[in-house]
């Protein structure tokens, strides 16, 4: 370390008291950085460091001068001990210059991480509104303040495991103490509540991998060693039968009726039909097209003979611009104007549990599936961005091995079956 500068006035404590209150008294301490002492009004003495950095000035205030204390190295400071503050601080500033990762990491926090993701998010990705929600109901709440390079994996993964056994969040209006369903009991309950927490791993993960990526932390060990829950996704699939169906449709009202044909016609998204325009049913094809929407590409989906029929009839009158579906009172179907109208026909069709819509998209790859459609088709269809989201639903209804081999080769066990109707396999 380079020695210290000598200075009269400022190594002797008479000779300080000397000086004029409120003036500065510098002495150098390297290039571009000086100390300086100033007498307050009050009499005693204060220690700064000043440090040019090109045409600017940087100032810091390391502690009181021992005037009338006892020097103790950390808030009270002689000559000798205030200049070795002064070249550390010149030291951190010059790494900093070099290295702004390493000063970003001392003021960067989880909550500044999301809103750059989020800023992201929206030019690059779907689904904006519900990722936003998601992040300030469970991930802000926690480690908002918290800063991304003081994260631990210890604290992440007792994040994880409290949401998992924490109910479900319901719909509370503005201004209302928000409520909750009943804790998780069963395992498909436990499942899904798992399956939920993993869904907030992924965008906690996402949040600070973008930040790793931006170079505003050095490391990423602590969010990386976290793992999801295992098995939590495992789907329930839900679909109807063909007569379930039949009995949903003749129970709805005549325009929430075309909605549902409509999902099972071609095993589009609510919101995808709910937007669809005029212009993007080709009736000379028998093709619907559908704009990128939560994949981020758009798909062409064909039409059976009657679905495409059905589409005929909807599209009459209608060009352009305008909306295939709406509402009985001419307006556009909204997020959730269907929830109740699909509740109560469910209920008049005794199906149960109730359906979501959702679950029409279910219904229309499965029965694609029973009838011997491949796993491929089906993914283009509904527009999956991975094969794999499509195998994990359906190919146990496209994987007619297992079940042929049965009817094949076991025995009929001397039983002599009293149907007539023989069963389809």
């Amino acid at each position: 370390m380079a020695r210290t500068k000598r200075d009269a006035t400022l190594e002797n404590r008479t000779n300080r008291l000397e000086l004029p209150a409120g003036t500065r008294h510098w002495v150098s301490a390297g290039s571009g950085l000086a100390l300086g002492y100033r007498r307050t009004v009050e009499g005693f003495g204060m220690w700064q460091g000043r440090r040019r950095l090109k045409e600017k000035y940087q100032f810091s205030t390391f502690g009181e001068a021992d005037d009338f204390k006892k020097a103790d190295g950390d808030t009270v400071l002689d000559y000798f001990q205030a200049y070795d503050k002064a070249r550390q601080w010149s030291a951190v500033l010059t790494q900093e210059a070099h290295n702004p990762s390493a000063h970003a990491e001392k003021t960067y926090t989880v909550r500044k991480a999301a809103e750059d993701y989020l800023a992201w998010f929206k030019d690059h990705r779907k689904g904006y509104k519900e990722t936003h929600l998601n992040i300030h109901a469970h991930i802000l709440p926690t480690f908002g303040d918290v800063l991304v390079s003081e994260l631990k994996t210890v604290s992440i993964k007792a994040w994880l495991n409290k949401l998992a056994s924490t109910p479900a969040r319901k719909r509370t209006g503005k201004g209302k103490k928000m409520a909750f369903r009943d804790a998780p009991k069963s395992e498909n309950d436990k499942r899904a509540r798992k399956s939920s927490a993993n869904r907030s791993l992924t965008i906690l993960k996402a949040i600070l991998n973008r930040a790793f990526q931006d170079e505003r932390v050095t490391d990423d060990t602590a969010w990386r060693r976290v793992k999801p829950f295992e098995n939590a996704d495992e789907p329930i699939t839900r679909f109807l039968t063909e007569a379930e169906c039949s009995r949903l449709i003749n129970t709805s009202p005549t325009d929430f009726r075309a909605l549902l044909k409509a999902g099972l016609f071609t095993g589009a998204r609510y919101t995808e039909l709910t937007t669809l325009k005029a212009k993007n049913v080709n009736i000379d094809t028998g093709n619907v097209y559908i704009e990128p929407s939560k994949s981020g590409k758009g798909r062409h989906i064909p039409l059976s003979e009657q679905g495409l029929d059905f589409f005929k009839t909807a599209c009459a009158g209608r060009t352009g611009e305008k909306l295939v579906f709406n509402k009985k009172d001419k307006t556009a179907w909204g997020r959730n104007h269907h929830a109740r109208l699909l509740l109560e026909a469910c209920k008049k069709a005794k199906i149960k549990p109730a359906i979501g819509f959702h679950d029409l998209r279910h219904t229309y790859a499965s029965l694609l599936a029973q009838a011997g459609a491949d796993l491929l088709t089906i993914s283009k269809l509904l527009g999956h961005a991975d094969t794999r989201i499509t195998s994990r639903h359906y190919a146990h209804l496209c994987d007619k091995t297992m079940a042929n081999a049965v009817n094949k080769f076991l025995p009929s066990f001397g039983h002599i079956s009293e149907n007539k109707v023989t069963a389809i396999r």
